[in-house]
């Protein structure tokens, strides 16, 4: 099967890496300077400098070569949620029926619309589904055992996936619940900062615990009401990504809480990341659809107040920790 990575960031890169290994499989990226360089060193230097590029790797910076390529197989589209639209719209453009996943994890800014609503309006005629779960690229670009998910309402597509990743580090598993996986992978982001701020004002690891659960708690209520399965928020896309989220060092969006929590301005932190952190730009359209859908979500709320500078940090923790008691389970008694 042929398969085309449509953006070389780390986690297009680190997936193209991992496919390359047993199917003809093309990456491309928008920026031709990059691509030559990336043939050159047999590296991509920006984003995973360490992990070398396998040779079967085909690398281009011509969109109409990298989707011929994939014209009877499967496209992956690895760019930040920021520029999924314009992706499928050239995809659509160029592909009848395409079939197609995407690894960016959030709500598009402007409409806050999942990626799902993003292809049902743009590329109602490709086959589509979202690959999440929790993974760090360098550790699946070093081949260190991944679990992910393939989420779409078009089970042959999902079994697809499983044809294209499913290997003996990166285990695939299968969901129809595309709302529930997106909605996990777009709250976990805003979620790890919160924590990332707990850790950074060494709260404690009670702390921690009490964020991840009450976290996961939001996410849920939300996921829900948007018309995602409960039991999703349990698997790798909700529980599991939001654990590696909020806890590993690798993560963008923690590093984000953790200098927050130092008193560095927003604008320095990003600059000093380098790569893009989706919590700080999902985190207002989080909060979007759940007043849309009379959601409450108070610990996102605490971390947009933060990041629109309206509050710091120790007075976000007194305002959760001031919140009238209720029953941990809607429903149910208090006592």
């Amino acid at each position: 099967m042929n398969v085309t990575v449509l953006g070389a960031g780390a986690w297009g890169t680190a997936l193209a890496i991992s496919v390359a290994a047993r199917h003809p499989t093309r990456l491309w990226a928008r920026d031709a300077a990059q691509v030559e360089a990336m043939r050159d060193s047999r590296r991509n230097a920006r984003y995973l400098k360490d992990v070398p590029l396998p040779a079967a790797l085909e690398l281009t910076a011509d969109l109409d070569a990298a989707l011929a390529h994939a014209r009877d197989g499967l496209i992956v589209v690895g760019t930040p949620m920021a520029a999924l639209r314009g992706m499928l719209e050239a995809v659509v453009a160029r592909l009848d029926a395409p079939r197609l996943f995407w690894l960016c994890k959030g709500f598009e800014a402007g409409t806050g619309r999942l990626g799902h609503e993003v292809a049902r309006a743009v590329a109602p005629g490709a086959r589509t589904g979202v690959l999440s779960g929790p993974s760090f690229a360098l550790e699946v670009a070093r081949g260190q055992p991944t679990a992910l998910v393939a989420a779409s309402t078009d089970a042959a597509l999902c079994e697809l996936a499983v044809e294209a990743f499913h290997c003996e580090t990166l285990r695939l598993y299968t969901s129809c619940d595309p709302v529930g996986v997106e909605v996990g992978g777009a709250v976990k982001n805003v979620l790890a900062i919160a924590t990332g701020i707990a850790d950074g004002m060494q709260l404690g690891l009670n702390a921690r615990a009490a964020l991840i659960t009450r976290g996961l708690a939001e996410m849920t209520r939300l996921g829900v009401a948007l018309g995602a399965r409960p039991d999703t928020f349990m698997g790798l896309s909700g529980l599991g990504d939001l654990v590696l989220t909020a806890t590993g060092d690798l993560s963008r969006n923690r590093q984000v809480g953790l200098k927050l929590a130092q008193g560095l301005a927003l604008p320095q932190i990003l600059a000093e990341l380098g790569h893009v952190a989706e919590g700080v730009y999902s985190a207002a359209t989080v909060l979007q659809r759940a007043r849309e859908a009379n959601v409450e979500m108070p610990i996102a709320e605490g971390v947009l107040a933060l990041l629109e500078g309206r509050v710091a940090p120790r007075d976000a923790l007194r305002r959760l920790m001031a919140r009238e008691v209720r029953a941990e389970v809607p429903g149910t008694p208090r006592a």
